[in-house]
């Protein structure tokens, strides 16, 4: 059976290996008859911004860290020692302080998080420009084709890649590979942390018999819902329906769900997935009505929205309004506009005249704002407004205004506004 050594990377082909590596001796062998025919992973940095934290300040390492949070804030995510404690992503802060009252949290630094993914990206960029990444901490890979240019399997370049990561990043990394998307992102959770786990295609059917199709990723809560309500909880439910129902059924979905049930997936690793949506929120220490803080707060998110836009050169169709009440409740609003826009000015007008629909069923403790249906950014801001004849000009001024700000500093103009 071919096997590998996590640590010192050596290969073997012995069915007698046990469960240390003959040549270092560490308890690090991975064995799997498909280990060295796979060639579709996916690799998911393990408690990446707690991770980061910890490398940066050393003092931290032993604690339970959570970042996010603030008083009144939710979880961003949290250490492995955190979650054992019950601390998950997106949970109240007051409630992470319930279940761990010694735990550390900790203010993101976005800043520091990119720099280490963009070191991250530059290693996988050396093993295959066939990557699709689904945050700044995971994405997937395909390595085929790739073992003549390396010299070696993709399982052995997948297991360098995370040993460089914790030697020269000080970050590690979970790797599930497969011969699919689907199954190589079920695969890089099996074991976490520093995992590497292996599904091949003769054991697809035996491994998904009895999990629960909770397993299967970007089904929300209401699509589990949906699931749960039509008797499907686990993927054998699945292999008793019909396509045709399943679609008749969940819509589109159903198809999907009807060849997941069998473990195939036909998705490529798509190396140009367009960005869909670009949106920023806050969360506040109090919940506030006060309609002159609310509307800074809507003026300094549509102006980073506008600004990420503009870096990217994008512009969006839809403006989105996102609240949050003191329940947790949530509260939204959108509207498409005639044409697509990148401007501050027009995503802050837009998004006011959604927040006064629903002004008074605060207050609220998170406001955000975003812009979709995304496009290049030519010919953006073109439709006139007959009803505000002074968009031209206001137009002319933040254009002017990103120019100075350009060359002299973000802080160089600030609108009266954004003191609120």
């Amino acid at each position: 059976m071919p096997a590998l050594c996590r640590d010192c990377l050596a290969q073997f082909d012995d069915p007698d290996l046990g469960l240390r590596c003959p040549a270092c001796g560490r308890p690090s062998l991975l064995a799997h008859p498909e280990l060295f025919s796979l060639s579709i992973a996916h690799m998911d940095c393990d408690a990446f911004y707690a991770s980061v934290e910890k490398r940066d300040n050393p003092e931290l390492r032993d604690k339970p860290v959570i970042i996010g949070g603030g008083e009144r804030g939710v979880v961003s995510t949290a250490c492995y020692i955190a979650r054992i404690r019950g601390v998950r992503s997106a949970m109240p802060a007051f409630q992470a302080r319930k279940l761990c009252p010694d735990g550390v949290f900790v203010p993101p630094r976005m800043e520091a998080y990119a720099a280490a993914s963009r070191q991250v990206r530059a290693m996988m960029d050396e093993l295959t420009p066939k990557i699709e990444p689904l945050s700044l901490d995971e994405a997937f890979l395909d390595l085929t084709g790739t073992q003549k240019l390396h010299g070696a399997p993709p399982a052995v370049m997948l297991a360098r890649l995370v040993k460089r990561m914790k030697d020269e990043i000080g970050i590690t990394g979970s790797i599930g590979l497969s011969h699919n998307k689907f199954l190589a992102k079920i695969a890089s959770d099996l074991d976490k942390p520093r995992g590497y786990s292996v599904i091949g295609k003769a054991e697809t059917a035996q491994f998904l018999t009895g999990k629960s199709v909770r397993m299967i990723w970007g089904i929300g809560p209401a699509g589990q819902r949906s699931l749960e309500k039509a008797g499907v909880r686990i993927f054998d439910d699945l292999l008793r329906w019909d396509k045709s129902d399943l679609i008749a059924r969940f819509g589109s979905m159903g198809e999907r769900l009807y060849h997941l049930a069998r473990g195939n997936d036909r998705r490529s690793v798509s190396t140009n997935d367009p960005v869909k949506s670009i949106s920023k929120e806050t969360t506040f220490a109090k919940d506030s009505n006060d309609i002159d803080l609310l509307d800074g707060h809507l003026w300094r998110l549509s102006e980073q929205v506008a600004d990420r836009a503009k870096a990217r050169d994008l512009a969006g169709s839809v403006v989105t309004l996102k609240l949050k009440r003191s329940n947790f409740s949530a509260l939204s609003r959108r509207v498409t506009l005639p044409g697509s826009t990148q401007l501050g000015d027009r995503i802050y007008r837009t998004a006011r005249g959604l927040f006064d629909q629903v002004a008074q069923e605060g207050p609220f403790r998170l406001i955000g704002v975003g812009i979709s249906n995304l496009d290049a950014a030519e010919g953006a801001d073109q439709f006139a407004d007959l009803l505000d004849p002074d968009a031209g000009t206001r137009e002319k001024v933040e254009r002017a205004s990103d120019a100075i700000r350009e060359r002299f500093g973000k802080d160089a103009i600030v609108k009266g506004r954004s003191l609120n």
